[in-house]
């Protein structure tokens, strides 16, 4: 992920660190990172009045499942850190959604990671299928990352 970070994050999620997210050093277990980045989605979704599982009279239900994650640590973060994790949507597609996610302690900056979702109509008894984005996600959730790399 070589991408320049948006001077200004469309949205930003501070959280303490758990002692149960903490290996016997104190230190965050890397697998935290891939939680705090849903996490952060989710609340990201919120603040815009939307949710990663909209249930339909029909009872399908509307949901985001990741089709690629990751991430590239710089520093440990620790146990009562309080972390603000930054979102910026790289790109939205017909279908998915792409972030990118920078994680920050004071001034130091722990880990950059991505995540790639796809809009899916789930139906019991039914395969998935990815669907285009409805007009309520997609009128309410703006691309605004620079892909500029000077």
């Amino acid at each position: 992920m070589k991408e320049p970070f948006p001077e200004s994050p469309q949205f930003i999620h501070r959280r303490r660190v758990q002692f149960a997210e903490t290996d016997m050093a104190g230190i965050v277990h890397f697998s935290q990172f891939y939680r705090y980045m849903e996490e952060t989605e989710h609340e990201f979704f919120r603040s815009r009045d939307l949710t990663v599982m909209h249930h339909n009279d029909d009872g399908s239900i509307i949901g985001w499942p990741r089709v690629s994650a990751s991430c590239n640590f710089e520093a440990p973060a620790h146990y009562e850190d309080i972390l603000e994790i930054r979102l910026a949507v790289y790109r939205k597609g017909v279908k998915s959604i792409t972030y990118h996610f920078e994680f920050w302690r004071d001034d130091t900056r722990l880990a950059r990671g991505s995540m790639k979702t796809v809009c899916c109509h789930f139906q019991r008894g039914e395969k998935m299928k990815s669907i285009e984005i409805p007009t309520v996600y997609f009128d309410n959730i703006k691309e605004d990352y620079s892909h500029d790399p000077s």
